[in-house]
């Protein structure tokens, strides 16, 4: 194990607060010699899975957080001027249980608690405080804002509640930011931390990679809040500190602490999440009393729906594809993702609800159109079953199916009733700073007239999946342009820094898919 830990990083999915890109940040860590690193973004687990897969593929061992924002009173309070006035607090999961735990305190914070940010509060962090590290956090953090305010009794309080549920698994924050208020805090800081006897822990609330990132973390801030770097009330940092150091770096900083860098690695060591991929674990779907197995329904339903597709005498061409399909599902463990697909267009269907027939690679299960999945008979088209269900590449199944809009959440709301409400979800979207999209927020925040970002932006090609770089290799104006412009190069390069990040994050428009992997539960249907 290294000799530090980052353990208060910052992505992309700090949506436009954080520019550490997830694919680089284990790479940097390889890098610098750190063999652990956490993300801890704010309020979110977004990139959980792909910075755990990214860890892994480097050899670094990902550690699992987030820093939450808590409610000063009630999560459901939500009065204004007080209760959007949130802290932070950095939650790391040291096994699986506490990743649970710490998905489940995420969730809560936007089902329950949101108000400006997704909050929780005191009352559930500690009935779901189990397999969970506690850091004290940022300058914004409960500790701290009570250490500046000169409340060190309410500091005191705070300390010693967390100290009482979360015991040898709850650390004072220190920091090294370049923040003038951070010094006078880290000194109230470490006070605080002998008085209790509660042990030090050193992070720099990394939210870029390097320190040369600082300005273009400073456009983001600004596309995030509307401004311009002009404007002199703009939220800023106004430091250059806020990147991943090395551990020599955060070892001379903090050569009086030597315990706050020793503690980093004594966490990364609790520290031991492990994702299981490729498991999935269907909900229950309830078959009548009368059939003995879930497959005993199933085979009910398609020799049913094969003879009222194709007759009561089917060729042996027909019997001989479903008897393939129907073993292949079987072999698959597929069986109650078709009763539930079916469970619910059948649902559809007979209460007024237009279905579409049925698209993508789905219309070619023969099973699919004997149950009315489809309505698209696969033999009179020549479809491949195989291009939905192989064997020989095991992936979980995808029925595109679409429903009326209008009538769409009907069955929302009849799967959720029928699986319970907290296995429903609907899956996320991100909307990115695609290349022209950046040119143009960049060119706003840096001042550039309109008339110059709008000729920019033109000048990138309509393609899917144009990057800038490309764009000056193929367009010879907008590359003379950048190089003989310096206006035109400082915008084209941040634009290139920023290009590719998460702008917002939205619902996927009604797409959805049946599993439960990483410990969460996501039980909904695709219906692009």
């Amino acid at each position: 194990m290294s000799e530090f830990v980052h353990l208060h990083i910052h992505s992309e999915f700090s949506l436009l607060d954080g520019a550490n890109r997830i694919k680089d940040l284990p790479v940097r860590a390889k890098e610098l010699g750190m063999d652990a690193m956490a993300i801890t973004d704010h309020g979110v687990m977004y990139g959980a899975i792909d910075f755990y897969k990214a860890c892994k593929k480097e050899g670094v061992k990902p550690i699992i957080g987030c820093e939450v924002y808590v409610a000063p009173r009630s999560r459901f309070d939500k009065e204004p001027n007080i209760d959007n006035k949130y802290n932070h607090l950095i939650l790391l999961a040291k096994d699986n249980q506490g990743y649970k735990n710490l998905s489940k305190l995420v969730s809560l914070g936007f089902t329950e608690g949101y108000y400006y940010k997704p909050r929780i509060d005191l009352e559930i962090l500690e009935k779901y405080h189990e397999g969970l590290i506690c850091l004290s956090a940022c300058l914004a953090g409960a500790v701290n804002q009570a250490l500046l305010n000169g409340n060190n009794e309410k500091a005191e309080e705070i300390a010693l509640w967390h100290k009482r549920v979360f015991g040898d698994d709850y650390y004072i924050e220190i920091q090294n930011n370049g923040i003038k208020e951070q010094v006078l805090a880290n000194q109230k800081l470490v006070q605080l931390a002998k008085k209790l006897d509660i042990p030090l822990v050193a992070t720099n609330d990394a939210h870029y990679l390097k320190k040369e990132d600082a300005y273009n973390h400073e456009v983001l801030l600004c596309i995030q809040t509307g401004k311009r770097m002009s404007d002199v009330d703009r939220m800023r940092f106004d430091t250059d500190e806020l990147y991943v150091k090395s551990p020599e770096e955060m070892i001379e900083y903090f050569k009086a602490f030597p315990d706050a860098i020793e503690n980093t690695v004594k966490i990364a060591d609790k520290c031991n999440v492990e994702f299981e991929f490729g498991h999935t674990i269907l909900p229950n779907y309830e078959v009548p009393e009368e059939y003995p197995t879930h497959f005993d329904f199933f085979k009910k339903l398609c020799d049913d729906g094969i003879k009222k597709r194709y007759g009561e005498k089917p060729s042996k061409e027909i019997l001989d594809r479903a008897d393939y399909e129907i073993s292949v599902i079987k072999k698959m463990g597929y069986v109650d993702y078709f009763l539930i697909v079916w469970d619910f267009i059948h649902f559809a269907k007979t209460h007024g609800i237009s279905v579409g027939p049925g698209r993508g690679s789905g219309a070619g299960s023969i099973i699919a159109y004997a149950i009315e999945i489809t309505d698209i008979d696969p033999m009179k088209y020549d479809l491949l079953f195989e291009r939905f269900l192989n064997p020989e590449r095991i992936s979980m199944p995808d029925f595109d199916v679409d429903f009326s809009d209008t009538k769409r959440q009907e069955v929302i709301d009849y799967v959720s009733e029928k699986y319970g409400h907290d296995h429903v979800s609907q899956i996320i979207t991100f909307g990115t700073m695609a290349a022209k999209m950046v040119i143009r927020d960049v060119a706003r925040v840096l001042d550039v007239p309109y008339s110059e970002a709008d000729s920019l932006a033109k000048m990138i090609p309509n393609e899917l999946h144009i990057t800038i770089k490309k764009a000056l290799e193929q367009n010879k104006e907008l590359r003379d342009r950048y190089e003989s412009d310096e206006t035109v190069k400082k915008v084209l390069d941040v634009a290139m820094g920023l290009e590719g990040m998460p702008r917002q994050a939205s619902t996927h428009a009604c797409r959805s898919r049946y599993y439960k992997r990483a410990g969460r539960h996501l039980c909904s249907f695709i219906c692009s």
